[in-house]
């Protein structure tokens, strides 16, 4: 009986707690994400490993990742998450002109991607409401000229190659799992700050 105690009390105890802590963190705080496609390029790669915080408020700028299954209804078979960005919130308007996004009027700052990719090769111009009839998106985000409450307009940084809210509309907070965060042990700083820390510098000067 008292070798049953001491087991229980040295072993099997520190064993349960630090298995209910983990499966506590993988829950609510933080999980591992794998980025599938080349969408975030050059700030992602396929099959990059990202961190997945599930308690980040999320703002402008920030990258997510999402559950797609009832978003995209063109979603590739096997396929359950998107990685994009964050660039309108609840009460947003979302343009681009020549080349150039605007949010609420004000010019984005974009130094994330290239030009060619800002332009999405073609310097195509849209507003959310010819995005939606151009696109056919569910009924519940036709003929919106703001990002409705609740919900968030998506971008790949990759332009041309991403299957974002351009195509499929507004995704709804509550398929929101996390935001992606790249761990402190990635090489590249630079997009190491252009994921991490864009919310900081969202808008032009």
């Amino acid at each position: 009986m008292k070798f049953l105690k001491l087991c229980f009390k040295n072993w099997i105890m520190p064993i349960a707690i630090g298995i209910t802590i983990a499966v506590l963190i993988q829950k609510f705080i933080v999980i591992g994400a794998t980025v599938d496609g080349l969408s975030m390029m050059p700030n992602l790669s396929n099959n990059e490993k990202v961190i997945e915080s599930k308690l980040s408020t999320i703002k402008r700028g920030d990258v997510v990742v999402f559950d797609a299954r009832d978003e995209d209804p063109a979603i590739s078979a096997g396929k359950k998450y998107y990685v994009k960005r964050v660039v309108g919130i609840g009460g947003d308007t979302v343009e681009q002109r020549n080349s150039k996004l605007f949010v609420n009027g004000k010019e984005v700052n974009q130094s994330y991607i290239d030009f060619y990719q800002q332009s999405e090769g073609t310097g195509l111009n849209w507003q959310l409401s010819n995005l939606s009839k151009k696109h056919g998106w569910q009924e519940k985000d036709q003929n919106q000229t703001r990002v409705p409450k609740g919900t968030y307009f998506v971008l790949g940084d990759n332009r041309m190659l991403s299957n974002d809210s351009r195509s499929y509309g507004f995704i709804d907070k509550s398929h929101i799992l996390g935001k992606a965060i790249v761990p402190f042990w990635q090489q590249n700083k630079q997009a190491k700050e252009n994921i991490n820390h864009q919310a900081k510098s969202f808008f032009v000067n």
